[in-house]
């Protein structure tokens, strides 16, 4: 389907749709219907279109790669860019996923409960990612979640999920650092993501 048949669509959101499972969404990279070129995730069971990569995407993101390894150490592992398995019909690809340290990610994928802080590089999909995703990571238990608003220079974090929202929202001054409440000790100058 191309772009002008999708616009067509959007104007009947009531209109019945095959949704589907992660595991049909492996067997189509299996198969080859997917490949690494079809920047896609599965969101509650529909194919979504990941945005562009932008250069002021990738400086943000390389910045934060670096602190967060840093950051981080060994009480946790940066995965960039992978897949969390929030439920059977929704696999998102964050930015960032800082997982509890464990041996078996080779196994399965990380599920919510592995999951202790999801980052959202946003610039074109800020509005995705605040309205969809942080509420998908809300609903699924997701503690804390980063979003890196390249928009306005600035980074929102999400915390105390309930539901499909979070309870805490801030916006720390660039002077200030990031905090991740489930490693202590672990500070991220806001000022060094956008530098």
């Amino acid at each position: 389907m191309d772009r002008e048949d999708l616009g067509l669509l959007s104007r009947y959101p009531a209109t019945p749709r095959r949704l589907w499972t992660v595991d049909e969404y492996h067997q189509m990279g299996e198969a080859g219907i997917l490949t690494e070129e079809d920047r896609v995730e599965l969101i509650e069971g529909e194919l979504v279109e990941m945005a562009p990569i932008g250069s002021e995407h990738v400086a943000a993101s390389n910045a934060l790669t670096h602190l967060l390894v840093l950051a981080v150490g060994d009480r946790g592992i940066v995965s960039v860019g992978n897949p969390v398995r929030l439920t059977r019909r929704s696999e998102p690809q964050p930015d960032f996923a800082i997982l509890k340290p464990r041996d078996d990610y080779r196994k399965t994928l990380p599920r919510p409960e592995d999951t202790m802080l999801a980052v959202e590089v946003a610039n074109t999909s800020l509005d995705f990612d605040r309205k969809v995703k942080l509420a998908l990571y809300a609903r699924n238990g997701i503690p804390e979640v980063w979003i890196v608003n390249l928009v306005a220079g600035e980074v929102e974090v999400y915390r105390e999920p309930v539901g499909d929202s979070d309870t805490s929202c801030t916006r720390p001054d660039r002077s200030d650092s990031l905090t991740i409440e489930a490693i202590p000790g672990v500070l991220i100058p806001v000022a060094k993501i956008f530098a």
